[in-house]
C-alpha cells in the first residue's frame, strides 16, 4: 500500500491581495455568459451549447494537467485522495453544479434577459455564501454570521438589482418568468457549495488544476448524457458555428473554477463570492459600453448600483471592531 497523501501546506492570501483577484476573476463571468448565451441561440439548443462549453474547457484543463509539473503532481494525488476519503467522495461531483450554471446561462439568458438572470444568480449565491461559511464546508473552516456580513450581503443584492433595473422591460409578464427564474436562482445558490467543495479538494490535491480537471470531467459526463438523451428524442439541431470565439466559454470557466477554488481557502466562500459579484457587475458595465448587446442600457442606476456593490463588499470585509455597531449604554461597564 502507498502512503496516504497529506494535504498541501496551507497558503493564505491577505485580503488586500485576494479580494482584487476575486473581483478580477468575476470580470470573465459576463463575457462567458454572453458567449454561452450566443452559442445557445445559434444552436437553438441550450444543452448542446453547454456540452460544447464544458468539452472545450475539459480539453484545455486536461492538457494543462498533463503538460505542467504541477498538473502532473495533482493528477497523481486525485485517486489516492478519493480512495482514502480525505474528503467526502461526493465532492468529486461538484462539476455537476458547474454544469447547471452553464446550462442556466445557455438556456435562460435569452428568455429572462441578462438583468433577471444576474439578480437571480447573485441572490442565490449571496444567501448560500453565508450558509456555507456558517457550516464550515469550505477549507477556511466555520465563519460566524455577523451583522456586518449580513448587512453587506443585503446591500450587495440590493445594489445588483439597482444596477440592472434599467434593463427591466415594463411590459414583461413577471408571472411567466417565475419558473424559468428558478434555474439561475438554484445555480447561484449551489455555486457557493461548489466553491467550498473545490477549495477543500484543492487542499488535498495540492493544486487547483486537479480540482478544476475533476470538475470538468464530472460536468462533461452529466451534460453529454443529457444531450444524448435529448438527441434520441429531438434529433440533431443546428450545426456548430465556424467563428472561433464561440468556443471561449469553456476556457474562461477553467479560470473561474480554478481561481475560486484557490481563493476560498483564504477569503471564505462569502467574501470570494461577493468579490466575484463585484467583478461581474463591472465586467457587464464595460461590456455594455464597449460591445453593447441588443437592449443593453447603460444608465445612471447601472453605474451607481455598481459603485454601491463595491461599497457593500467593503462593509462586509473590513475588520470592524466587535462593538462598532453596538450602542454603549451610559453607566454600564464593558
Amino acid at each position: 500500500m502507498g502512503t496516504v497523501p497529506q494535504p498541501s501546506p496551507r497558503t493564505t492570501l491577505p485580503l488586500a491581495v485576494g479580494l482584487p483577484v476575486a473581483v478580477a476573476t468575476g470580470l470573465v463571468i459576463p463575457l462567458q455568459g454572453r458567449i454561452n448565451g450566443a452559442l445557445g441561440a445559434t444552436l437553438e439548443d441550450g444543452i448542446a451549447a453547454s456540452v460544447v462549453s464544458f468539452t472545450t474547457g475539459l480539453v484545455l484543463i486536461a492538457a494543462i494537467s498533463v503538460l505542467t509539473p504541477k498538473g502532473r503532481a495533482g493528477l497523481r494525488r486525485i485517486v489516492p485522495a478519493v480512495r482514502n476519503r480525505s474528503f467526502p467522495r461526493f465532492y468529486v461531483m461538484a462539476g455537476g453544479i458547474g454544469a447547471l450554471f452553464v446550462f442556466a446561462q445557455s438556456f435562460t439568458i435569452g428568455l429572462l434577459g441578462v438583468a433577471l438572470f444576474t439578480v437571480a444568480v447573485v441572490t442565490g449565491q449571496t444567501l448560500s455564501g453565508l450558509l456555507v461559511d456558517r457550516l464550515g464546508i469550505g477549507p477556511g473552516g466555520r465563519r460566524s454570521i455577523t451583522g456586518v456580513r449580513v448587512l453587506g450581503s443585503i446591500l450587495t443584492v440590493a445594489a445588483v438589482a439597482w444596477a440592472v433595473s434599467p434593463r427591466f422591460g415594463g411590459s414583461t409578464d413577471v408571472a411567466s418568468l417565475v419558473l424559468p427564474i428558478l434555474l439561475p436562482l438554484a445555480a447561484g445558490f449551489f455555486m457557493s457549495f461548489q466553491q467550498a467543495m473545490n477549495g477543500t479538494a484543492t487542499v488535498h490535491y495540492g493544486t487547483p488544476v486537479a480540482a478544476t480537471l475533476v470538475n470538468f470531467i464530472a460536468g462533461s459526463v452529466i451534460l453529454w448524457i443529457a444531450w444524448l438523451i435529448k438527441l434520441s428524442v429531438a434529433g440533431v439541431g443546428n450545426p456548430l458555428p465556424g467563428e472561433w470565439w464561440y468556443y471561449l466559454g469553456g476556457p474562461m470557466g477553467c479560470i473561474f473554477i480554478g481561481l475560486a477554488a484557490l481563493l476560498v481557502r483564504s477569503l471564505g466562500v462569502l467574501i470570494t463570492g461577493l468579490g466575484m459579484i463585484a467583478g461581474q457587475l463591472v465586467g457587464s458595465l464595460v461590456l455594455d459600453v464597449v460591445i453593447p448587446s441588443p437592449g443593453a442600457v447603460v444608465a445612471l442606476p447601472t453605474v451607481l448600483g455598481t459603485v454601491l456593490t463595491l461599497a457593500a463588499i467593503v462593509v462586509a470585509t473590513l475588520p470592524w471592531p466587535k462593538g462598532a455597531f453596538v450602542r454603549k449604554v451610559p453607566g454600564k461597564g464593558r
